[in-house]
This record gives C-alpha cells, sequence and structure tokens, in this order.
C-alpha cells in the first residue's frame, strides 16, 4: 500500500493510496452537492467492493489506515460512520475525514501503537458513546429481553492469530489489561428467541434503517461475531454487510431472522445509532 507524504499534521502517521483520499473527497461532495447525511447512503456506495480480511495489519509499526478498496465487516462500518459524520458536520476534506476515523478507532483519538487501537467492539461502543459520537439502545423490553455478560480474552488466548501479538508479545500485558476493564460489563440485546417471533411492527419500531446492528457471540473470549447497518424492505429486516461469506459488501437478499439461523454461535443482536 502506498503512502503519499502530504503536508499536513492531519496525515501524520497514515497509510492510503491517492486512489483512496479521490474516493472519499468525491463521496462528500457528492452527498454534499445532493444534500445527502444518512448512513445508509454512505453504506451503499460500498456495494460490490470485496470483502478482504486484515486490511489494517500492513505496516510493522501501528498507523492509521485508510482503504476505499478492500473492507472487512469492521472497517466498513467505521468507514461509513466516519462519512456520515462528517457530511453532517459540512466537512469535505480528506483531512477531515482521517481526523473523524482515527479519533473513532483509536483511544483518545491518537494512534500510539497497537494496543492504542480498539479491538473489541464492546469496547469501541463505550469508546464512542462516551465521545458522544453513538448511543446504544438497550430498550424497549421487549424486544430487548436479554443480558450479555461480557467476557473477552480471545486476543491473549490466541496472540498467534495477530501479527501484531506474535511480533510483539510486550503488547500481550496491555491487551489483557484492556479485556480484564471490558469483561464483566454487561449490555442488554436482542435474543434470538425475540428476533423468531418478533412481529414486524414492534421491530420497525426499534430498529431504523443505518442502524448498526452487532451480531452477538457465544464463541468463547469474543463478544460480537460480525457487523452491518439495518435495512428496511417490504418484507422485513436485512443487512448490508461486508460478508465474508459473499466476499464482497452487499445487502443480503434473505430476512435477517433467516440469515440468523443460518450462522452458528450467534445468540443475537445489539444495536447502534450514530447520534
Amino acid at each position: 500500500m502506498m503512502v503519499l507524504g502530504w503536508a499536513t499534521a492531519a496525515l501524520s502517521q497514515v497509510t492510503y493510496t491517492r486512489e483512496d483520499s479521490l474516493t472519499i473527497c468525491r463521496m462528500l461532495r457528492q452527498a454534499k452537492q445532493e444534500k445527502q447525511t444518512s448512513t445508509l447512503y454512505f453504506a451503499r456506495q460500498f456495494i460490490g467492493l470485496p470483502y478482504v480480511a486484515h486490511t489494517l495489519e500492513v505496516n510493522d509499526e501501528e498507523q492509521l489506515v485508510i482503504n476505499t478498496r478492500e473492507l472487512d465487516c469492521t472497517t466498513y462500518v467505521e468507514m461509513v460512520l466516519a462519512l456520515t459524520l462528517c457530511a453532517r458536520q459540512g466537512k469535505t476534506s480528506f483531512e477531515d475525514f482521517v481526523s473523524t476515523i482515527r479519533s473513532t478507532r483509536y483511544r483518545g483519538g491518537v494512534v500510539n501503537r497497537y494496543p492504542s487501537r480498539i479491538h473489541y467492539f464492546s469496547d469501541w461502543i463505550i469508546q464512542n458513546t462516551g465521545r458522544g459520537v453513538v448511543e446504544e439502545l438497550q430498550s424497549p423490553n421487549p424486544p430487548f429481553t436479554a443480558v450479555q455478560n461480557v467476557r473477552v480474552s480471545y486476543m491473549t488466548e490466541h496472540p498467534q492469530a495477530y501479527k501484531a501479538l506474535k511480533e510483539h508479545p510486550e503488547f500481550l500485558s496491555v491487551i489483557l489489561e484492556q479485556e480484564q476493564q471490558l469483561t464483566g460489563k454487561t449490555f442488554r440485546y436482542i435474543p434470538m428467541k425475540q428476533l423468531k417471533k418478533l412481529n414486524t411492527k414492534l421491530m420497525r419500531q426499534t430498529v431504523k434503517d443505518g442502524d448498526v446492528i452487532a451480531i452477538t457471540s457465544s464463541k468463547p473470549g469474543l463478544d460480537i461475531a460480525h457487523l452491518g447497518f439495518a435495512v428496511w424492505k417490504p418484507d422485513g429486516l436485512h443487512l448490508l454487510n461486508a460478508s465474508s461469506v459473499h466476499k464482497k459488501v452487499e445487502e443480503d437478499p434473505q430476512l435477517f431472522r433467516i440469515y440468523m439461523q443460518n450462522r452458528s454461535q450467534v445468540t443475537g443482536i445489539r444495536v447502534v445509532r450514530l447520534k
């Protein structure tokens, strides 16, 4: 991946290509011309792009990576929310976008080696709720009838799965401390049984187009299995996501409840809304 050396403080420690910067500026200018500030507007701009995992793990030393050409479920959600935030604030420059996504992806908005990146999505929600960027829905009940008691340990139990942890075992103690701080926190969510029987009217009143759907995981050590955006169609709720199954960004043609029935080690959904 090419690094362009723009002489601005906002673009220091940033990995991107000219294509990435042009794509971001084009999207923001077009949205301003069309007076578009919705999350779904930006989410749909990436439909068809390839799903590629580990696109942030390209440097020996941690840098903010902007890659508009390949996305996984997390970078897709981060990219879309950062674009939406910029559009709502009337910002159209690449520097503005970089500053926005840095603030959402890193603790305190500061890139300071690998542990400064927010790795667990529950932690991402907490950090960005504290910044006033998002809010997590946890009512009404129903459909939020269940409580997730977070138990995270996957990164420290599987360091071989992470390039930075293999190369820098000294990071493990910091990640472990972050996991311990997150473990034990509780969040209300919509469980599978509610997704199966929930009437469409109540669901439409609760989940809105463009809300982030965070699929809760039963896999030991993990909190969230997958991310995407809520899309309502005449037949019901669908998921717009960077799909590891179909290897691209797509609006899944299946109803979301059917999509969930076909997945293993999932328990339900948490819902996050951009403020």
